[in-house]
């Protein structure tokens, strides 16, 4: 049986690509791990893997089978029509494992969300938008995941602003050992409900003798514990002594942690040296603001789960505006969609209202927000360069450019003065700052590819 369209596959997946616009990140999620299964003369079956794609067959034969089936003219000169289908090649490898694989899929569901309520919230690996932002933060979180054996990554700290997916990242990690190791035993918790669990035990510890052994027991007999936000525990000088001694015992015994915090270790004030050791003995990793190009993904995404349509321009406008965060990117979008229901019922949402509805939420000059160190992080994170090297003494050429660049930025769009610049990059004095600036400058005369880098960060800092 002749195979032309799979083994024309990688080609035709590239026309579609760059023929009707689909972003890198839908590219990777949706079409990279598409596979063909079967082909005749009139007919082509596409799996999709349900285990690393989610449930996007639907989404798939609407939106992208007609510019698939075109893709396929335009490369192997054949018609044929596409169908789409489901595999679970995960599911199938676990089947059996666990009483909850024998129920239905909404059996099996419903019972999993009893016993673990935060499942409720519906995060997953599967719609997690992965992009430059948090490539390695997700990388890191699928290798404990499919490995939660305390062999990779013990402890994995994530650490960012509010907003940014820890949470996500930290119940996708939790959701993929439940479905696909339940013979580990696992707790996620946050810190608030840790406190509230010392304190309670504190207390009952009084009238019953078995309190504190019963909380020990809890958090202490585990395969892997994930606790959100340690750093609302600092500060709780009983309730941090409670959670190191914890941490101790599950480490020591090759025991999963994962843990997640607002700042790295070395930034949290008031932790100790001992524990910020600790917690750095493992992997550290950030997750920076999306990008534009991760903003408008997500945004598709929320589309394609709302009965309402926006316009791209639209999309365009929340996601310039709003992306300090994916909660602010995600409450700026739910904004409009509320107001057009409640203000303009019927009506075609317009740009116009748009702006009306975010008009509260998005700042009139979001310029004067910036700072050198957001500047210097975006910069860092577009370049894929360590933000201590970019600040050290090197002067090699993949940390010069960026360094220079930052320079630029923030002479441009804060109004910080080039000797305060200058501190900022641990830079001598400000004559660095000014060479640097005007490098730059002069530099994008002549260099396409350095404007349209410019462009780009341009756009990553919401500035025009």
């Amino acid at each position: 049986m002749e195979t032309v369209i799979k083994d024309n596959w990688t080609q035709i997946i590239g026309f579609l690509r760059d023929n009707y616009d689909v972003l890198p990140v839908l590219y990777r999620t949706w079409f990279e791990p598409l596979e063909v299964i079967s082909e005749s003369e009139t007919d082509v079956v596409v799996a999709v893997d349900e285990s690393k794609q989610g449930d996007i067959t639907s989404l798939l034969d609407r939106r992208y089978r007609i510019p698939l089936q075109t893709s396929i003219v335009a490369i192997t000169d054949r018609e044929v029509t596409v169908n789409f289908v489901t595999r679970n090649l995960s599911s199938e490898k676990t089947d059996g494992v666990s009483s909850y694989y024998n129920n239905s899929e909404e059996q099996k569901q419903k019972a999993l969300e009893e016993k673990y309520p935060w499942l409720r919230l519906g995060h997953s690996f599967d719609n997690f938008v992965v992009s430059s932002s948090n490539s390695l933060a997700h990388a890191a979180a699928v290798a404990v995941a499919e490995n939660p054996n305390g062999q990779v990554y013990n402890p994995l700290f994530l650490y960012s602003g509010p907003g940014l997916g820890k949470t996500h990242l930290m119940h996708s990690i939790s959701r993929h050992i439940i479905e696909h190791h339940p013979e580990y035993k696992i707790r996620y918790t946050t810190s608030e409900n840790f406190t509230n669990d010392v304190i309670e035990s504190m207390r009952e510890s009084k009238q019953n003798s078995t309190a504190l052994p019963n909380l020990r027991e809890k958090y202490r007999n585990v395969d892997v514990l994930l606790i959100d936000d340690i750093q609302f525990i600092i500060g709780k000088q009983s309730t941090l002594q409670e959670f190191f001694h914890t941490f101790e015992a599950l480490f020591q015994t090759g025991k999963q942690l994962v843990i997640s915090s607002d700042k790295p270790p070395s930034e949290l004030e008031g932790l100790e040296d001992r524990y910020k050791t600790r917690f750095s003995s493992g992997l550290p990793v950030d997750i920076q603001p999306p990008d534009y190009e991760t903003a408008m993904a997500i945004l598709q995404i929320k589309q394609e789960q709302s009965d309402v349509k926006l316009e791209d321009d639209i999309l365009s406008y929340i996601a310039e505006n709003a992306r300090h965060s994916i909660r602010e990117l995600e409450g700026a979008y739910n904004k409009v969609i509320l107001y057009s229901k409640l203000s303009r019922p019927g009506e075609q949402i317009s740009k116009e209202m748009a702006e009306n509805a975010l008009k509260d939420f998005i700042s009139d000059n979001q310029e004067t927000m910036l700072t050198a160190d957001y500047i210097i992080d975006v910069v860092c994170n577009h370049f894929n360069v360590d933000k201590e090297r970019l600040l050290s003494e090197r002067r090699t050429e993949d940390i010069t450019v960026p360094r220079q660049i930052c320079m630029y930025l923030c002479s441009q769009y804060t109004s910080l003065t080039q000797k305060v610049i200058a501190e900022k990059l641990n830079r001598r004095n400000h004559t660095t700052v000014n060479h640097g600036v005007n490098k730059i400058k002069d530099d994008m005369l002549v260099d396409n590819e350095l404007q349209q880098t410019i462009t780009i960060l341009k756009k990553k800092l919401n500035v025009n």
